[in-house]
């Protein structure tokens, strides 16, 4: 009998973390006002032994968007927002108007950091697996354009996104590690220039 309520009692008390789904992300990453960390971003191709890896630090803002500073092999600056993208040329942002792969690219990733859950409804179904404090959600593209590119995106994480993982139709893959990432309140007064400019 002692065994029963203790099960119960365990059953009852994990309820919560079973029945973590797409609305309790949503929230919990709406939750994130501002994250600044570092990330590695590798690409595995099908004829190469070694990944192509690629490093830097971004900011991702709840209100504004997101800065993505690529640090090696380049260094290059990218505004992520929802008009689009822009690259920093010398001390202005230029937005890259006729890259609408590029764009439709960033528009998904920076939907994917925010946990913009309608904006990724329209062109992908969800499957979500895990509980709050350690989730996967694979996206499977609904949309044509995208089948074309994608046959499914890995995102993992807890309170924020740790890692995101693009599987290409054509067998090549990238891993997007965040690393070193802590959350805050506000942005710093570079960033917000760096939004409005």
């Amino acid at each position: 009998m002692n065994r029963l309520f203790v099960f119960v009692c365990a059953f009852l008390l994990n309820q919560s973390l079973w029945a973590f789904d797409e609305q309790d992300l949503a929230q919990q990453l709406a939750k994130i006002e501002v994250l600044r960390g570092e990330f590695v971003q590798e690409k595995f191709l099908r004829g190469l032994d070694a990944p192509l890896t690629s490093k830097g630090n971004f900011v991702l803002a709840k209100q504004q968007g997101l800065l993505w500073n690529l640090q090696a092999p380049l260094v290059r600056s990218y505004r992520i927002t929802a008009t689009g993208i822009a690259l920093r040329v010398a001390d202005q942002w230029q937005l890259q108007t006729k890259q609408d792969a590029a764009n439709r690219q960033s528009r998904l990733f920076l939907a994917v950091l925010a946990g913009d859950q309608q904006g990724l409804k329209e062109d992908f179904s969800f499957a979500l697996s895990g509980d709050m404090h350690d989730w996967q959600l694979v996206l499977s593209p609904k949309a044509l354009l995208l089948q074309q590119i994608f046959t499914q995106i890995v995102i993992k994480g807890a309170d924020y996104v740790h890692s995101i993982e693009l599987h290409e139709t054509q067998g090549d893959r990238t891993l997007m590690r965040m690393e070193n990432v802590e959350q805050y309140r506000m942005l710093k007064a570079d960033e917000k220039q760096a939004f409005s400019s």
